[in-house]
Order: structure tokens, then sequence, then C-alpha cells
């Protein structure tokens, strides 16, 4: 039976229930799942796919409820404003999302995998834990990185997207467009009622599109920030343009939504929130959009930070600065071991001192990795034409640390390609490490 249509709000918490029911009783169920960064286009992306096909799922779906996974730990929330700030514009909170806390741990409680289909989107392949209990259960999947031919190619009822574009959101807004309209139109829009949060009919159109303005406004979220508001070149794909003109559509049929709706401000405030990461720490920051992969039994981690890489080595250091170098090294070593990692990279995307738009990539490796670093570095210099540095060219503390050449392996360039976010130089690296492991 399709969930009737509802508000966001409503349609979270009866997902969340139904999953508890579901692994209480060993019931079926099908769960949607962004990557392990669990950023705001897999937070946006899932909730999209899992409410629209609750709204109108497939004759021959595995289930009729589909439930929105967080792919991270509930604590990890607070490491992204960026959430707080979309959920004042979407009438929830963060009780109301399910993440990798709600799924049991204990083999007593588990949740068999046969029991389970999975549904992927900003990404298209598992990783880490789920993928390995999970990865033979996913059957479907909307995505916008590099294709790993790890899911069927025959996802029947479910779609197979994989292609190039700024954000996966606007992917499933056009995947599952006419799902949705058909929902509207047979359940409100047309005749005027819905039903409210206490499962009651309301007979007032106004109220289900301020519902559907509302998840318009989350989808909005991650479109406009992963296309810098429809501006950044060569990312920017006519299904962001589309998803963004239906979206804003949703939204003035809303008359209480629209007459509050200005799209620049919203991407401001939503932008503004993300880049806040003064008050975390080194290790928080690095962990705030974070990736790993493994190839060959040798680990990749990967951290997308907000801010330029002088910020983290000012955040590394503690006391004096005469150790400096010894302390930003130390620290990335922590947080490579608590992770097993044999390479670690970081790649910055910041506003420069003359206002332009600028990426730093930083990479350091165990000695298992110093061939594969070393790979990177010769065969993607003139791709992603990167520029040698040294921390001291990049902080503005006077005397920063330079690289030397002991200890692991670590470089730092500015990479003048800004068009490469780390949905292409991840695939590069782990190209090099497979090339260096066979």
């Amino acid at each position: 039976m399709a969930f009737p249509h509802n508000s966001l709000r409503a349609f979270l918490s009866y997902a969340k229930k139904g999953l508890s029911r579901a692994i209480e009783t060993s019931q079926k169920v099908t769960i949607v799942t962004g990557n392990e960064s669990g950023d705001l286009d897999s937070l946006t992306a899932s909730i999209l796919y899992a409410y629209i096909r609750s709204l109108a799922p497939p004759r021959n779906a595995f289930t009729a409820l589909y439930m929105p996974l967080l792919n991270i730990p509930a604590a990890d929330i607070s490491l992204r404003p960026e959430f707080h700030a979309l959920f004042n514009h979407t009438n929830i909170n963060v009780s109301h999302l399910i993440t990798l806390d709600d799924l049991p741990t204990d083999q007593g409680s588990a949740l068999k995998p046969k029991n389970t289909r999975w549904i992927l989107v900003d990404h298209n392949k598992l990783q880490g834990k789920l993928g390995k209990k999970y990865g033979d259960r996913v059957h479907g999947v909307i995505d916008h990185h590099e294709d790993e031919g790890a899911v069927p190619q025959d996802a029947d009822p479910e779609p197979r997207v994989v292609e190039k574009c700024g954000s996966c959101t606007s992917l499933v807004i056009r995947t599952l467009r006419s799902s949705w309209e058909a929902s509207s139109d047979g359940s409100s829009l047309s005749s005027g009622g819905g039903y409210g949060q206490d499962g009651l009919m309301i007979n007032d159109a106004s109220v289900t599109r301020t519902w559907d303005a509302q998840i318009a406004k989350m989808a909005l979220a991650s479109i406009l920030i992963d296309t810098a508001n429809l501006t950044a070149d060569g990312k920017v794909e006519q299904a962001d343009r589309e998803a963004v003109e239906y979206l804003e559509a949703k939204i003035y049929l809303s008359p209480g939504a629209a007459a509050q709706w200005n799209r620049d401000r919203f991407y401001e405030d939503i932008n503004d929130a993300k880049r806040n990461i003064d008050g975390l720490n080194f290790n928080d920051i690095l962990r705030k959009d974070y990736k790993q992969w493994t190839e060959n039994e040798l680990n990749l981690g990967m951290s997308s930070v907000v801010k330029p890489f002088h910020f983290l080595v000012e955040k590394a250091i503690k006391g004096t600065f005469e150790d400096k170098e010894d302390q930003f090294v130390t620290a990335i070593g922590d947080f490579m071991g608590e992770r097993n990692l044999t390479i670690f990279a970081i790649m910055t995307a910041s506003t420069s001192s003359t206002g332009e738009f600028q990426r730093e990539l930083y990479i350091q490796a165990l000695s298992a990795g110093y061939a594969a670093a070393s790979t990177f570095a010769k065969e993607n210099a003139q791709e992603l034409q990167l520029e040698d540095q040294s921390i001291s060219a990049l902080s503005e503390k006077p005397g920063a640390m330079q690289i030397s050449s002991e200890g692991p392996w670590r470089k730092i360039w500015l990479q003048k390609d800004v068009s490469k976010s780390r949905k292409q130089v991840a695939p590069l690296l782990r190209k090099a490490i497979a090339a260096e492991s066979t």
C-alpha cells in the first residue's frame, strides 16, 4: 500500500517507526542510502527518492515503503551545520532522520540481508561494513560519480542511472518527476485533499502544496550548493537547471512559501552554514566530509574541506609553533592510524585573497603507498594542473611549516583546474593504487 500524500516530517517519522518494526519482526525492508560522507546531496537524494517512491511504489516493488538512511552515525550530524540550516526551512529535525545508529549491531537482532533491498544514491558501490554485509542486495542506483559496475545492469523495477551531473538530487528529480506529479494529481492537487500528520483527511490543497514546497526546498538546497547556485563552470548540467526550475515552480504553487521565497538568500543561508566550521577541532573537520575506499587491501581516505589549507595547519598546531611540522604530520598520521589508511588526501575549496575560487590538494602516504602516491603525482600533474606549493606559501602565519623529505611521503599542490573535485580526483588516486598493487 502506497504511503498517502503527506508532509516530509510525517513521512520520516513513519519510515523510522517502520524500520524499527521491520527489524523486530524480521519483515522485508527497502533502504535508500547515500555515500558514507553523509553530505547534503546524499541526505536530500535519499530522502527525496524514498519519499516519492513510497507515494507511488512500482507494482513489483520489494516493499511499498522506502526508507531513507543517512550513512553516518547520529552523532556526526552535529558536524554538519548546513543540515540544521536546511531543517529550519523544511519543518523537520535531527530526530526524524534514520542513521546508522538505527540499524542493529548485535547478531541476535541483525537485519538479515535476505530481508533487505538497497537503493544507492550519490554513489554506486556500497562501501565499508554495509558493503560487506549487504553489497549483493543492491538493486538500483541514481548517481553522478564514475560507474564502478557494482550495481546490476538490470535493476528493474528500480532505475539504474549513473551519469555526469552537478548534483545527484537533480537526477533523482528527473527520474522520479512523473511519479511525484502522478501522486500529487491523484491525492491532492486535483482533489484538494491530503492526509494530515494525525492521519485525518485534509480537504485543503494549500496544505498539500505547502508540503510539496518544503520538499522542494530540501531538494534545492543540495542542487544549489553543489552547483554554486547554478554558476559553477564545468559542473552545471541541463538536468540541474531543469530541476531548479521544476522545484521553484513547486514553491510558487504555495502562496505562503512563494511570498517568502528568495533563491539567492536561501542559497547564502545554507552555504554560510556549511562553511561555518571554525568551531570544529582538527579531527572533526577531517571527519565532516570524509570518504574511504579499499584497493587491493590498501585503504585510501579522502577529506574535503571548505577552508584553505593554512586553516587546517593552524587547527592542527597546539601551543608553540616551533615544532609545527611535526605536529601537523603527526596529527594527520593519527587520523590515518585510526582508520588504517595507507594514503590520505585532503582537498580544500575556498576563495583566494583576490576573490577567486581555488583548490588545494595534499597527500600523505605510508611506505606501502609511496609508489602509488608518486605515480598519481606524475601521471596527473598536467591534467589537474598541479602547481607545487610549500606550506609557508599557503599559510597566513609567518614561518609556517615546510614539507621536508623525512618521514611519510607528503606533498601539497595548488590545483589550478578547479573544475575537478573529489568526484574526479578520487578515481585517479584509486587507479594509481590499483596499478601499483598488481
